[in-house]
């Protein structure tokens, strides 16, 4: 069975920073046109933050996370700070002290990461967040395991998952936040939370996979 040590893998929160931080411009021009413009902004500036504080240190991959959701729900404003905040907590806990993560575990955390996401939010699938990136992932993952598939193999569904979601919201009228204020004139622009979500499940999932034994 494959698994992945929770205590060496910190490290894939600062190459999700990375890539975040290397995203602000793309996320900030998507968000601006059917949103406030500082989604890019908001976010790396809270990725970055968690980044500093955790160089340098041999934290653990739920030690890491737990910090960046810490940072994100008390640093970022808008909406996006604490709904990643608490994704990320979510996660930490699901993972604290696991030693060997395997695919239930993996799972479980996405779950209660979507779980936190859906307790404070009401978007559903359809609404053009988010949630159509980060629901369709959880189900591939899921689906994949099931049919017996290898930890691997799932992480890569997901990934695909993630990315056709994302690419879903293009034709999604927005209804939820302020773009919702612009009725069928959100359509045909990616959201900006579903692109910042495929990039960050991407990230955990590369990052998960390169440590499997």
């Amino acid at each position: 069975m494959q698994t992945f040590s929770n205590a060496a893998a910190g490290a894939i929160v600062l190459s999700l920073a990375e890539r975040i931080i290397e995203n602000r411009a793309y996320l900030s021009e998507i968000d601006g046109k059917i949103g406030d413009g500082d989604h890019g902004v908001n976010m790396a500036k809270g990725f970055g933050m968690a980044a500093e504080r955790l160089k340098g240190k041999d934290a653990s991959l739920s030690d890491a996370l737990d910090t960046l959701g810490t940072l994100l729900m008390t640093e970022i404003g808008g909406s996006m700070g604490p709904l990643y905040g608490v994704m990320f907590t979510e996660f930490a806990e699901k993972l604290q002290g696991v030693e060997a993560v395997d695919a239930k575990t993996y799972s479980a955390m996405l779950h209660a990461g979507l779980d936190g996401i859906q307790e404070i939010g009401s978007a559903k699938v359809g609404d053009k967040t988010l949630i159509d990136t980060l629901v369709p992932a959880v189900k591939a993952f899921d689906t994949a395991t099931a049919a017996g598939k290898s930890f691997s193999e799932a992480l890569d569904a997901l990934v695909e998952a993630a990315e056709a979601g994302r690419d879903s919201t293009i034709h999604l009228v927005a209804k939820i936040g302020r773009a919702s204020r612009l009725g069928e004139r959100s359509l045909g622009v990616l959201d900006a939370g579903a692109t910042s979500c495929a990039i960050i499940l991407k990230e955990l999932s590369l990052g998960a996979r390169a440590l499997l034994q």
